[in-house]
């Protein structure tokens, strides 16, 4: 399967960052309910593992909140090649939001 990864820096200490990135999936739902199904999560650590579709693609991958950044890695079935650049632009924005 694909890769996507990114970081997205923050200001905010772990904790609080963690506390925010709870939120990620209400988020997600609340903005994308006609496009996003079977939306599940869970938590080891700092880390949120976090699994859903769109459009019938599958996508799956895992947040890791640092000390000063966010670590964004996920998986898209080689099918969804054409919108990996819209899945990583939803994500890293929704992201960006939470972690001001």
């Amino acid at each position: 399967m694909p890769k996507i990864g990114f970081t997205i820096p923050h200001s905010l200490p772990a904790e609080d960052a963690v506390r925010r990135l709870e939120a990620f999936s209400e988020s997600i739902q609340r903005k994308f309910a006609d496009k996003v199904s079977d939306l599940e999560q869970s938590w080891t650590g700092n880390t949120l593992n976090f699994a859903f579709k769109t459009f019938a693609i599958q996508v799956k991958g895992a947040i890791t909140i640092e000390e000063n950044q966010a670590v964004f890695q996920g998986e898209i079935p080689i099918s969804a090649m054409m919108f990996k650049g819209k899945i990583e632009s939803e994500v890293r924005g929704q992201l960006e939001r939470l972690l001001r």
